[in-house]
């Protein structure tokens, strides 16, 4: 019987080597009074993988043969509900009697105390059997995650400081339906003219005679928008005191509430559903706010801090899940091309399909290998965190070490997802994109999945904030990282630039070679913005210029040098990223090296030809901009 986990030898690899499960399932299991013995972290590891065995039989066997009909029937809107199909339905039950989206929710809230990393896992494997299960149960887990980590954010959530068991959180009743199924979850942001200027929000939230919130706007492209949780981002501070992102709070919205008969009383309506190109089953909604009750979660003010902290599961999550589609369209490129003759030979031994299907194959394992990267980071943090607030006023000195580690692992999250979000995205399009042209003609067609899985994938560059939006983040924090730490930039440069010279082994010179070249691009760009922000001081007293110089950095005026050029930084950094990653998986084991040599051999060309992109392309562009 076909298993979505156990035939994918990549996928096997991370669980089995490229994941040090140790402290994360230490931290799981919330241990403050012991060390997790190696025979535990061994039942946990075998447990984890009988619950990725099961998921990968209900995936092939469950979902998969049904993914062409769930598209095709979609959803239907009437009397301002949405109702899946049938198939699809009979597809949730079974998967809610698994109980997987139980699985990383603490055993005190019904959950089975899974690594969160686990559902990364989850989430690939379901996505490459379809997209529309995955992307309700994936918001389903960020939901209840989150409305866990606000709570412990806000102290909202108790813990006894001796066992490290949770005893209650804000939350407990939403959280337990949307484990069981009998609820599900949507985050409210995106609103028309408000994409990714969070700042636009018009949503309003005012209180009423009686101090309770209350929210009036309303909210377009919004996944899931039919379900009976939401946390939405609202403006409640007015403009004129708190402008733009410091005037946004967050807040917790029941949808509708339920009689005893029955009967459905809506807060929040559904005005449409929209008709997109693809991801038929899964319902994008226009939702409006009327009056509706609101609770407010942490602090006034905090929504737009608060929704970051949230934004790096989902982008995360959107690695996972381009990472399935992009694993299924290789597959069928791979199998088709194979079987297809042209010219006497099968067209899998023609040279350009050959070197398709062989880049293909490197950049899902790049995909792979910094989706992997980036959400252990981000778990660690989080569970950090969590370990901090159960510990509770106890054990100052290990709450210290604790800081350091949990800063540590924050600061390699930040700068690893928006790179997981713009590669995984970008790559997953073109993934599709070659298989449907490997298919040819039947590509085209509906009786295979090629443009299936193009038009499902062609989302990923958009939601969750664009392709361009992660290049720019990414650019940003890189550079802003560098002028705020010169000095630990500047060593990190001489350190690779030795590496790369006295390295014994012959990938770890080269890995090293291309990381310098990345932190060389860096420093050109920081030299470049450096010049013309002295240019803008000519006109400002002299007294006023290391402040201004030093002090008063604007990434919207001052870096618009590197932004044109935020995208090509992105891949430099990406290809860097990976190398380092995939050296590390090298050291491990000796067969992980074939795969850094076939990234290496692409990248070290790719960064070479951006570079040159950089140093020499744009000024005549910026010329005509800022005239």
């Amino acid at each position: 019987m076909s298993n979505y986990f156990t035939d994918n030898e990549d996928l096997m690899f991370y669980f089995e080597q490229g994941i040090d499960w140790h402290p994360l399932i230490t931290l799981t299991e919330r241990n403050l009074i012991k060390d997790t013995t190696h025979q535990e972290i061994k039942e946990k590891i075998t447990f984890y993988k009988d619950i990725l065995e099961m998921v990968g039989v209900f995936a092939a066997k469950e979902i998969a043969p049904f993914a062409d009909e769930i598209e095709k029937t979609g959803v239907q809107f009437s009397n301002g509900e949405v109702e899946h199909s049938n198939s699809f339905s009979n597809i949730l039950k079974h998967f809610h009697a698994l109980s997987i989206q139980a699985a990383t929710m603490p055993r005190e809230l019904g959950g089975m105390q899974c690594p969160t990393i686990v559902y990364g896992f989850i989430t690939e494997i379901l996505a490459r059997a379809d997209i529309s299960l995955i992307t309700q149960s994936s918001l389903n887990i960020l939901i209840i995650e989150a409305l866990l980590q606000l709570s412990i954010y806000e102290n909202s959530t108790t813990f006894d400081h001796k066992t490290g068991k949770l005893l209650n959180t804000r939350w407990d009743e939403a959280i337990r339906e949307i484990i069981k199924g009998e609820a599900c979850g949507a985050m409210d942001i995106t609103e028309a003219n408000a994409g990714s200027d969070m700042a636009s929000l018009r949503t309003v939230a005012q209180k009423d005679d009686y101090g309770n919130w209350r929210l009036t706007g309303e909210k377009i492209f919004i996944t899931s928008g039919n379900e009976k949780y939401h946390l939405v981002l609202a403006r409640s501070e007015d403009q004129n005191t708190a402008p733009g992102l410091k005037g946004l709070s967050l807040f917790f919205v029941q949808a509708f509430t339920t009689d005893n008969q029955g009967m459905r009383k809506r807060h929040i309506q559904i005005e449409r559903v929209e008709k997109k190109l693809g991801q038929h089953a899964s319902p994008t909604c226009v939702v409006t706010f009327d009056n509706t009750p609101a609770e407010i979660i942490g602090k006034r003010g905090e929504g737009f801090l608060l929704m970051l902290r949230l934004m790096n599961n989902a982008r995360i999550g959107v690695g996972f899940v381009a990472l399935g589609i992009a694993e299924n369209a290789y597959r069928l490129a791979k199998t088709y091309a194979a079987e297809r003759t042209s010219m006497g030979k099968t067209i899998d031994q023609h040279e350009i399909i050959a070197d398709y299907l062989d880049e293909a194959a490197s950049n899902l394992q790049i995909m792979r290998a910094l989706t992997f990267d980036a959400a252990y980071h981000e778990e660690m943090a989080v569970k950090l965190e969590a370990k901090i607030a159960a510990l509770g006023d106890n054990n100052v000195d290990t709450k210290h070490n604790l800081l350091n580690k949990l800063n540590y692992h924050k600061l390699e999250a930040r700068h690893a997802t928006p790179l997981v979000k713009y590669f995984a995205a970008e790559k997953a399009v073109e993934i599709t994109r070659y298989t449907m042209q490997i298919l040819g003609g039947v590509g085209y067609t509906c009786d295979y999945q090629a443009e299936r899985l193009l038009r499902d994938a062609l989302v990923f560059p958009i939601y969750e904030g664009t392709s361009q939006i992660q290049a720019l983040m990414a650019m940003k924090d890189c550079l802003m990282g560098i002028i705020r730490r010169p000095k630990t930039f500047l060593h990190r440069l001489a350190k690779t630039r030795w590496r790369s010279i006295s390295a014994r082994d012959n990938l770890e010179r080269r890995v090293a070679h291309l990381v310098n070249q990345s932190l060389k691009i860096q420093q050109y760009l920081v030299t470049k913005t450096f010049t013309a922000k002295i240019k803008t001081l000519a006109n400002k007293p002299l007294r006023s210029w290391s402040k201004s110089y030093f002090q008063r950095w604007d990434p919207k005026h001052d870096f618009t040098y590197a932004s044109l050029h935020a995208e090509r930084l992105a891949k430099i950094l990406i290809d860097a990223r990976a190398a380092e990653i995939l050296l590390m998986h090298a050291k491990k084991q000796s067969l992980r090296s074939e795969v850094l040599e076939r990234h290496l051999e692409r990248a070290e060309l790719r960064v070479r030809y951006l570079s040159e992109q950089i140093k020499n392309t744009g000024q005549r562009l910026l010329s005509q901009l800022h005239k």
